[in-house]
């Protein structure tokens, strides 16, 4: 028996089981309260004049609200936009702007940035979480509003903003069907069932990354769809991390390599002190995880751990299983759809050889208000593609090297330097790593890490000296950096993503061009 891919149906039939805890605070949402709630705001928000396909954004940390607010959006047919809520009031108003929209649910936390924002084409504002001048309150605004879902409920979307590494951030645009609440042809049903097919039916899904990326946002809410108990973590601790898998037996979770790297980093008591046995499936993605350490969480946690290569845009994926990627080290899988290699003519290039990873048969999408943009991604044949190169192997296993912004050139010679991050993440004494390409007189550009090394670690030309031959001891010389620089933190964001721009901009400033 196929069960509706709905939270209401799970609202009736285990209405005091848990939809949501949140980590920290053990703060518990039923479903029957999720329905409520959701189902309330829908109702607020149509009764505000946010009819079906308008614009709401969010921002706030993780909290429980956060859910409530973004099934609001997807039960009544709205576009809901997340915010990351560590952008500057200027980064903020971009989106908003960009957007469109015309309701904001945001939080107190948020303040200082919300002070700074022009919301004068914000017509809706509600306070999720504390007061904030001039929204209305939350628990008021659901407390007014009548109960039961609305006569019309029809599927919603996200609409997620890229992260902007290299310009403005982009909203990903994707189709919004005109189809009820919970139609199994709808394409947020078919995600869910994705993931019940290739996961199993899940208990207890950790979510432990911010809400305002697509992953984490999308996942919890396909999960609620299946019944599963979502629990999120208001910001990643690789110690509480394993404690809640330990006190609410978790048996799926994600993770972004960054944290399986804090996680590896405990002391071995710490990692051995917590009963994991009930994680049955742990799928990672987003960014390339070094073999090294992929290797480590494996004969930790077991062949437990899956992993999957995609994007926002949903224009073609690849899975691996554990004993798969044990047989193809560094595979992020057979894609699901149509791959193809293509060079730098515009054909495909034989097996094992490097190229940009493009996609058949991927759903539609467009970057909001960037026509050429979205016309970027797409080739003469309809081809789309996330900006990575990569190569598939001859069993149809693709690996990525790197993405297409991120190539050094350095003496007319194209360098991807994911493959010397790999290496450098493998040494005990390296916490985290980024390879970029700096101004070089004679090359055009050289070859340079910039890595944080561990708490144990001594930065200085010795280590230094260690990582640059370690290095050389598993890549060719030119691949190599030439240079390392040590720093006490490289700049990523909460869920793991390193911005490369920032780090560039350290070396590249005062040149026009970052050609020389």
């Amino acid at each position: 028996m196929t069960l509706p891919m709905t939270p209401t149906w799970h609202a009736e039939h285990t209405p005091d089981a848990a939809a949501l805890i949140m980590g920290a605070s053990g703060e518990v949402t039923t479903y029957a309260q999720l329905e409520d709630r959701s189902t309330r705001l829908a109702r607020a928000l149509r009764d505000r004049g946010v009819a079906p396909g308008g614009q709401i954004a969010v921002l706030m940390e993780n909290n429980r609200q956060y859910l409530e607010v973004a099934w609001a959006g997807q039960r009544s047919g709205l576009r809901y936009t997340a915010i990351n809520n560590h952008l500057r009031a200027a980064e903020v108003q971009y989106v908003l702007d960009d957007c469109g929209a015309t309701a904001l649910v945001a939080s107190a936390s948020m303040a200082e940035v919300i002070a700074g924002l022009d919301l004068s084409r914000v017509t809706v504002r509600i306070s999720a979480a504390g007061d904030l001048p001039g929204f209305e309150r939350y628990a008021d605004v659901l407390a007014a509003a009548s109960p039961g879902p609305l006569a019309d409920e029809r599927e919603g979307r996200e609409m997620i903003y890229s992260s902007g590494t290299t310009g403005r951030p982009k909203g990903i645009r994707k189709e919004l069907a005109d189809k009820p609440f919970g139609d199994p042809s709808s394409a947020p049903v078919q995600v869910a069932e994705g993931i019940r097919v290739n996961g199993g039916v899940p208990e207890v899904y950790l979510s432990p990354a911010p809400l305002y990326h697509s992953a984490p946002l999308v996942f919890s809410m396909s999960l609620q769809r299946l019944g599963a108990t979502v629990v999120v973590m208001e910001r990643f601790d690789p110690r509480l991390c394993l404690e809640l898998v330990e006190r609410h037996r978790v048996t799926h979770t994600q993770f972004v390599p960054t944290m399986f790297v804090r996680l590896l980093q405990l002391p071995p008591e710490e990692r051995e002190r917590h009963d994991l046995s009930s994680l049955r499936f742990v799928m990672h993605g987003a960014a390339p995880c070094p073999v090294s350490v992929k290797r480590r969480m494996i004969e930790w946690w077991g062949p437990i751990i899956h992993e999957y290569y995609s994007g926002t845009e949903d224009v073609g994926s690849t899975y691996i299983s554990p004993t798969e990627w044990l047989a193809h080290p560094g595979s992020v899988g057979r894609p699901l759809q149509i791959c193809h290699i293509v060079g730098e003519d515009g054909e495909e290039v034989p097996v094992g050889q490097q190229g940009v990873v493009y996609f058949e048969g991927g759903r539609s999408f467009e970057y909001h208000k960037d026509p050429g943009k979205t016309a970027s991604v797409r080739n003469a044949h309809g081809w789309q593609t996330l900006g990575d190169i990569g190569y598939v192997d001859a069993d149809g296993y693709l690996y990525l090297t790197d993405r297409q912004a991120h190539m050094i050139i350095s003496g007319g010679v194209n360098i991807y330097p994911q493959e010397a991050e790999n290496v450098l993440a493998g040494h005990p004494e390296v916490a985290d790593v980024a390879v970029i390409g700096v101004p070089d007189p004679e090359m055009g550009e050289a070859v340079k890490a910039v890595v944080q090394p561990t708490g144990a670690a001594l930065p200085g030309p010795e280590l230094a000296a260690d990582l640059l031959a370690f290095c050389r001891g598993e890549l060719a010389t030119y691949k190599c950096p030439r240079s390392i620089d040590f720093v006490d933190e490289l700049p990523r964001d909460p869920n793991g993503k390193l911005y490369k721009r920032l780090l560039r901009e350290r070396y590249w400033e005062g040149h026009d061009s970052r050609v020389i």
